[in-house]
């Protein structure tokens, strides 16, 4: 008897030996080349994700704009809810590794009357049972529990990399929305100083038309000029609403006003103070650490387990219920010596003929593998093309800027010098405008293009997955991702 009770356990301490039908995983070959085009690869690189993004957003305002966002984000709290949910999800997959046991307690009482009784006397018996049993524990000899146990893990884990993907593509979207507010505020900026000056350029002309050195002509084109500036001054004002609405929405609640951006730093500040410098040479490689690609990977690892499931229901599956307890006609003797009781109720099930079924689930399971390696490959193929693209723009942007900035300084003196020989008598108003116009549009192109070289560096730091750890210690990101794997 006692052998029997002890069975069940032996047994299932043997399932730590069982073997598993799953294919053996190994990581595809990356469908792209070693390096990105136009780069070499640096020995050593470390990726982007190994930094904290507060070593990449170097700013001390966008660096607390970014944290509010991460606090309050509403996406980012639904992000992280999924991630309950899956891992919850998880923990009921791996309790089937684990035999339930449920203690219980019941009595049974009922009365048989004398003409069905056999001795013509009505009867009342009573039974009263306790004790613990295991209900239907399947023995996992052919790796099925342990494969969707690992494609449940799998699951969970992806959804912590979509949680991850989530956090870098806020601080990025964050981190653009800030620039491209200060790039609107600094426009807003230029239009007033424009207005300004163009409304004291039009009272020179105003006094110089009194005087009869001036025409009605000059008067009308020097208004032009005021009445654009205006116009210019209010859109990018309604801009620069739209772009704090922007950011609010982001950050999950109204920015404070002593964290909003004025304009543009220059571009020596912009190296040192908003964005850390950028690799220039990184292997391709690196790409793995974008959590969505190993958010891709974690479904193809689950499909690849789903595929052990599919294959173990070819094979009998044996299901274990038994109990131990004690039971008597009397409650008070319930617990009393000779009163045990035992049931030990082993199932096997073995297919024989199921029309097929196995044999396609066991193909569908094969398919869902094969479509997760297409979309492991594309995910890294996406990320290849948006570094590429990121890496290609950096340069021209670099060489843009510079270019743009002796725009602007030789528009600006030619306005001067228009300006001065219009005041000469020399020049008509019509070049003193055209220069202005010139001038004025090389400057809001100027801050334009460094909006534009800002978020290159932004959208290069999202393409290479991001860096979200706030512990900088060396070995953090090892230590985290060793977690995960738990």
């Amino acid at each position: 008897m006692t052998r029997l009770i002890i069975l069940p356990f032996a047994v299932t301490m043997a399932l730590l030996a069982s073997c598993s039908l799953a294919p053996t995983y190994e990581r595809p070959v990356a469908p792209v080349p070693a390096s990105f085009v136009g780069q070499t690869a640096e020995a050593g690189s470390a990726p982007v994700a190994a930094l904290s993004w507060r070593q990449v957003f170097t700013d001390p305002k966008l660096q607390e704009v970014i944290a509010l966002a991460l606090e309050q984000n509403r996406d980012l709290r639904i992000a992280a809810l999924n991630v309950e949910r899956a891992r919850a999800q998880y923990r009921v997959e791996r309790s089937g590794l684990l035999p339930t046991v449920e203690v219980n307690a019941s009595g049974n009482a009922g009365r048989t009357p004398g003409d069905l009784s056999g001795t013509g006397q009505s009867e009342v018996t009573r039974s009263y049972t306790a004790g613990a049993g295991v209900s239907a524990y399947e023995l996992d000899l052919f790796g099925r529990v342990r494969s969707l146990n690992k494609a449940a893990l799998e699951t969970y884990l992806g959804t912590e990399e979509a949680q991850l993907s989530s956090r870098i593509s806020l601080i990025s979207e964050v981190a653009v929305a800030y620039l491209t507010l200060a790039a609107d505020e600094g426009l807003s900026e230029l239009a007033r100083n424009t207005l300004a000056l163009q409304s004291e350029r039009l009272e020179l002309v105003t006094r110089r038309f009194d005087l009869g050195s001036a025409t009605a002509l000059e008067i009308s084109q020097a208004k032009t000029t005021v009445e654009s500036a205006k116009v210019d001054m209010e859109a990018y004002g309604a801009q620069v609403a739209r772009d704090r609405n922007a950011l609010t929405l982001l950050v999950g609640s109204e920015v404070p006003e002593e964290l909003l951006p004025s304009s543009l730093p220059s571009d020596a500040e912009a190296d040192r103070n908003v964005l850390a410098a950028i690799p220039a040479g990184v292997p391709s490689s690196l790409l793995v650490w974008r959590p969505d690609i190993r958010e891709a990977e974690r479904a193809l690892k689950s499909a690849n387990a789903n595929i052990g499931a599919a294959r173990a229901a070819f094979f009998p599956s044996i299901s274990l219920t038994g109990s131990a307890g004690s039971s008597s006609a009397d409650l008070s003797d319930l617990f009393t010596s000779g009163q045990r009781s035992w049931s030990f109720v082993p199932q096997i099930r073995l297919p024989i003929f199921d029309g097929g079924a196995n044999r396609a689930n066991l193909n569908i399971a094969k398919a869902d593998r094969d479509i997760r390696l297409a979309e492991y490959e594309k995910s890294i193929q996406v990320a290849f093309r948006e570094v590429s693209d990121a890496l290609a723009s950096r340069a021209s942007l670099t060489r843009q800027l510079e270019a743009q900035q002796a725009l602007v300084e030789a528009t600006s003196t030619s306005y001067e010098l228009s300006r001065l020989r219009y005041d000469r008598g020399i020049d008509s108003y019509l070049s003193v405008l055209d220069a202005q116009r010139s001038s004025y549009d090389a400057e809001k192109n100027l801050i334009a293009t460094r909006l534009s070289r800002l978020s290159n560096q932004v959208d290069f730091y999202k393409a290479m997955g991001g860096g979200w750890y706030e512990d900088t210690r060396a070995g953090a990101v090892a230590e985290q991702r060793a977690s995960n794997s738990q």
